[in-house]
């Protein structure tokens, strides 16, 4: 589920939606306004698979809250 199989394609991966995520962290954001903006992709497809891509993410080190704000980690 995290990474991609010959039965999870890429997109479908969590690491595929982190990947769509990222895109819309061009800005920061609270996790409300990124939630409205992905919530209709078919890949992201609930609140749960939405939280851990955020999880994830914010594992890995791709993502940082910075006051009640998403933001992407430029390193």
């Amino acid at each position: 589920m995290i990474l991609p199989t010959k039965h999870i394609s890429i997109r479908h991966s969590l690491l595929g939606v982190g990947a769509t995520i990222l895109e819309y962290l061009y800005n920061p954001r609270t996790v409300s306004s990124l939630w409205s903006a992905v919530y209709t992709m078919p890949e992201v497809a609930t609140f749960e698979r939405f939280v851990l891509t955020l999880d994830l993410l914010y594992t890995i080190g791709a993502i940082e809250m910075h006051g009640g704000l998403l933001r992407r980690c430029h390193q």
